[in-house]
């Protein structure tokens, strides 16, 4: 099963300061049939306005994923990190036993453009941790996040695997889908197809019960693609 989850079907919050995009329930928005999908809870597309931002709050057991699209995040958290995360560049936090922190667009002329993912751990109480990596941008497939952070990926504390593809116009791949796995992609660019269905720019599909998938861009396209647990 293949669905596509389209762009404009999203819950949406424009606040000001604050234009976003909410993938699942959160805040306001409540759709019980978009609770999250397997371990992911969260996939929130923001665009945040010059010098505007999160001020401190608290989290607790989740891992929290940024993706920079375009600008500066400046983050400052209970941990003692204080930090930029620029476009390209993924950072990776672990609420566990809890965690303060803020997030704020570092420019003062410039929108803040971002993917901000919540995904559930596997075990409670974790001891808070902090990364931050920007990976190069080769064409292909290039592993994000993992559970042994393997190939100089960031850890994740679940059983899932982020991968980023970067893809030419025209390119055709293939991806196996393990046996009970569940699979999300997520379009950051661009435009793809996903066995025969199309989708573009902030567009998604979740995916269960198949074997394989077959992906084929018809312009240069980035894709974020989760390989998950069953629920």
């Amino acid at each position: 099963m293949i669905y596509l989850r389209k762009a404009e079907d999203r819950g949406h919050a424009n606040h000001g300061w604050l234009d976003s995009w909410h993938t699942f329930s959160f805040a306001n928005y409540y759709d019980p049939d978009f609770m999250g999908f397997s371990a992911l809870r969260v996939i929130n597309e923001d665009v945040i306005e010059p010098s505007q931002g999160f001020g401190t709050h608290p989290h607790k057991d989740m891992e929290i994923l940024t993706y920079v699209l375009s600008g500066t995040v400046e983050h400052e958290d209970s941990m003692g990190n204080k930090e930029q995360v620029h476009a390209g560049e993924f950072q990776i936090m672990s609420a566990g036993t809890g965690v303060r922190h803020s997030e704020y667009n570092a420019s003062s002329d410039h929108p803040l453009h971002l993917y901000q993912i919540w995904i559930i751990p596997n075990q409670v109480g974790l001891e808070p941790r902090y990364e931050q990596r920007i990976f190069d941008a080769p064409q292909g497939c290039q592993l994000v996040l993992s559970p042994d952070a393997r190939e100089g990926s960031l850890k994740v504390f679940q059983d899932m695997t982020l991968s980023r593809w970067t893809l030419k116009k025209d390119e055709q791949s293939v991806y196996p889908i393990q046996a009970d796995r569940r699979v999300w992609i997520q379009v950051v660019r661009g435009s793809v197809s996903i066995n025969g269905q199309k989708a573009g720019a902030s567009d998604a599909f979740a995916v269960w019960d198949e074997t394989a998938l077959s992906i084929y861009t018809d312009e240069n396209s980035d894709i974020l693609l989760f390989d998950l647990p069953p629920v």
